[in-house]
């Protein structure tokens, strides 16, 4: 039987004593103990964590008054208000896993698109949307998938409940009121609605009303976008501010049902609006009571920011731990620190995480130069040159006010252009620090007529678009760097702004988004992450009307749909991937679910060429995982890699020699991290060989007979035993050995201290059960 569990979470804070002398600043920690013990009622629960709360802390008014939280679904734990001392007490018990902080170092990671991934199936046909039929039962209908962010705008057209059959009986959620949010606000399509706020408070106070709803209502934007991509209904004759990317706008799984768990608020500071934050505290609270009621998937775009976290003091990670046991699937952003290696986050090989990729849209915006030149930009700014005639263009960095650093001179930061050196001018700036949008702004308020936008190296031919606050355009590395060439060759440049339309069919895609986080994984390297791609830039979904399109102070457009790039796009695509197989497969485990999408990812554009990064080097899985998500492929994989909540813990165990559960000690000596049965394989510091087992079970229908194709890496030899597998019956398993050995005479040396690459493919002539193999030779 499980040992009590505990998740402990304690607020930056302070209290004060009968003297000042005497106080003691307080912070938020959790302290994690593992499963619960057995079936207990909430009450038990509850005194349990007081009692825990009463062994630190000097009366029972005192321990109750620093509680935070209780969490009594998933995991067995609780929030409160302690001091650095009391949380050493605390962890130093035997029940106790972890104790860490909970600092908020989590942020969320911010119609076309669904219609691409249809291609990316590899047929084209008028129904290629990548989603099921609508009205069809595996459509996800009875599915409930909870969102992670900063609330919901309840009146947007893609949360209406026409023709939605009766609310899930096995619902046992609420629908929280607050601050221009009621019981009312739900319908049979946001079936539930909830917000956590006791963690932000305690560290930064009440929240400001003027920035944020207190209530599961969206003043962001943010989490309107993500829920509306997994599960928006589809909505005809939509498009971003200016009329860009009209039609339709849909979800993956549009019959789903959503529960709202509001956890992002603002940052208190110049401009509260630009920025949020998410603390464990809050999240846990919210993951815990998901699973209590009643959610199948999570969508959580958020990640931390800085060094990852070990799993134990990981508040996601232990979240999704408990709800996998439990049988949800959560689907995590994957950051978008790239193309920087080591920079991917949410890194526990039992949740999906998630790169960006672009799809087969742009909005193409001319640039005619003076010398004859056209250039072709990227725009959904809705605003243009009054005449269409030329203006005069200068770079950034030739009209800075002195004192400006000279690194940054020409990237428009706030208050670095001089006016009487751009007033009247199209001024080229460079991406790098601060925000787009912002940049357009500072040439706004400095007089200037326009903005170019340009990418620096790094960026490629990547070109994120904006609704800036004047007219403006983007363009790609190679293109910027031939305009200011221009301008350095000329003594009056010049330059005509075209409109911007809307086009498609744009090749090759999909493109790895350069802001994408990549691998390895810095926690565990023998753990693949990201784990699969999906669209993320440039996508458009619903939108906050309380939210401007570029989220600036002054700007006071409302939209009701926007458009935004980021891991946190590219994280609801496959949440809803995973509703669809939910809702066909309802009792297939999370792992199988994940399995199911990653096996049957594919590594090729939709031109059949290999998938690249937009600095037109071939991508590869540190970039994209397992690849590009299939959802029609990923309904019948085959195969699929399971695994249990006993396999994690062992996982943990090897990973660090972390000790998650204290009803399931470590062995001594737990199996090496990579023995884990994933559907990916990395392999971390080869020295001679190693010999890894895998288990696959059949899901297709009745018997079949697969073979195995192997890709090796170069420098490395791969062999596969046996090399057919025959299966009599469904829900059978069979078991295959992977030799891995470096070999000195195929390449060997020349990798010593790279990764490099390979695949196994399991098939049956019907099913394709794909698995990258990562090696880095010691």
């Amino acid at each position: 039987m499980a040992t009590s569990s505990l998740l402990f979470l304690l607020v930056l804070s302070s209290f004060s004593t009968a003297s000042a002398a005497f106080t003691k600043p307080r912070q938020v920690y959790v302290v994690y103990l593992g499963e619960h013990a057995g079936a207990k009622v909430e009450e038990e629960i509850l005194a349990g964590h007081h009692g825990l709360l009463l062994s630190v802390k000097g009366s029972e008014e005192e321990a109750r008054a620093s509680l935070l939280y209780s969490y009594k679904h998933s995991l067995n734990g609780f929030a409160a208000l302690l001091s650095e001392e009391e949380a050493t007490a605390l962890s130093a018990r035997t029940e106790v896993v972890s104790a860490f902080p909970s600092n908020g170092r989590w942020s969320p990671h911010t119609t076309r698109s669904w219609e691409f991934v249809g291609l990316e199936e590899g047929v084209r046909g008028p129904d290629d949307t990548g989603r099921l039929p609508p009205g069809d039962k595996a459509g996800g209908e009875d599915v409930i998938v909870g969102v992670l962010d900063s609330g919901i705008w309840p009146e947007s057209r893609s949360f209406g409940d026409e023709g939605l059959g009766p609310v899930p009986a096995r619902w046992k959620g609420v629908c929280q009121g607050g601050d221009s949010f009621s019981p009312s606000s739900c319908n049979r399509k946001i079936i539930g609605a909830r917000y956590y706020v006791k963690a932000y408070e305690a560290r930064y106070g009440e929240v400001n009303t003027t920035n944020a709803y207190r209530s599961p209502r969206d003043h962001d934007g943010h989490g309107t976008h993500t829920a509306s991509t997994v599960a928006g209904r589809t909505v005809p004759g939509v498009a971003a501010l200016g009329g860009f990317a009209p039609g339709t706008a849909s979800g993956g799984a549009p019959l789903a049902r959503v529960a709202v768990y509001k956890v992002c608020w603002p940052i208190p500071g110049p401009n509260p609006n630009i920025e949020n934050t998410c603390f464990e505290a809050d999240m846990l609270a919210a993951i815990d009571d998901a699973v209590g009621d009643g959610v199948d998937v999570m969508s959580v775009s958020i990640g931390s920011t800085g060094k990852p976290l070990p799993f134990a003091e990981d508040g996601i990670a232990v979240g999704a731990l408990h709800a996998a046991m439990r049988g949800v699937v959560l689907v995590c952003s994957g950051g978008n620190s790239g193309p920087k290696p080591a920079t991917v986050s949410n890194l526990a090989p039992w949740m999906l995480t998630v790169a960006a990729s672009s799809i087969d849209r742009a909005f193409i915006s001319p640039i005619k130069l003076g010398n004859g030149m056209v250039i072709m930009g990227q725009t959904v700014t809705p605003y243009q040159l009054p005449g269409n005639k030329p203006y005069p263009l200068v770079y950034a960095a030739d009209a800075v006010v002195p004192g400006t650093p000279a690194n940054v001179s020409n990237q428009c930061l706030p208050k670095s252009l001089a006016p009487e050196k751009v007033r009247g001018k199209i001024v080229v700036c460079l991406r790098g620090t601060g925000l787009r949008v912002e940049k357009g702004l500072e040439v706004k308020l400095a007089g200037g007529a326009a903005i170019i936008l340009g990418n620096p190296p790094a960026f490629g031919g990547e070109v994120p678009v904006d609704a800036h606050v004047l007219p403006g355009t983007a363009v790609s590395s190679v293109d910027v760097n031939a305009i200011i060439r221009y301008i350095n060759s000329s003594s009056s440049p010049t330059a005509v702004l075209d409109p911007s339309r809307t086009v498609v069919d744009v090749k090759p895609s999909p493109v790895m988004a350069q802001f994408s986080s990549r691998g390895p994984n810095v926690n565990e390297p023998n753990i693949l992450k990201p784990d699969v791609t999906a669209p993320g830039l440039n996508i458009l979904a619903a939108w906050s009307e309380a939210s401007s399109p570029t989220k600036l102070d002054g700007d006071n457009r409302v939209v009701k749909y926007n458009i935004m790039s980021g891991t946190s796009m590219s994280c609801p695509h496959v949440s809803a991937t995973a509703v669809l197989l939910k809702s066909a497969h309802p009792g297939w485990s999370s792992a199988a679910i994940r399995s199911a999408i990653m096996t049957t990812a594919t590594t090729s554009n939709a031109e059949g060429g290999p998938m690249m990064d937009a600095d037109g080097t071939v991508a590869g899985p540190i970039d994209y995982g397992s690849g590009h998500i299939r959802p029609k492929h990923a309904l019948d994989p085959g195969l699929v890699y399971d695994a249990s909540y006993q396999d994690y813990l062992l996982f943990a165990c090897a990973s660090g020699g972390a000790q998650l559960d204290h009803s399931l000690p470590c062995p001594a000596t737990p199996p090496p991290p990579y023995q884990l049965n994933h559907p990916s394989l990395a392999i971390h510091g080869l020295n001679g060989s190693v010999t890894v087992q895998r288990t696959v079970t059949n899901v297709g229908q009745g018997s079949a007979r697969y073979s195995v194709a192997v890709v090796e890496p170069m420098g490395v030899s791969v062999k596969v035993s046996p090399r057919s597998l025959s299966f009599a019956r469904t829900g059978e398993k069979k078991s295959f050995r992977i030799k891995i050995e470096a070999t000195k005479g195929r390449g060997g040396w020349r990798v010593n201290g790279q990764f490099v690459a390979g695949s196994y493919t399991w098939s049956d002539g019907v099913h394709v059960v794909r698995s990258p193999l990562v090696v880095l030779v010691a």
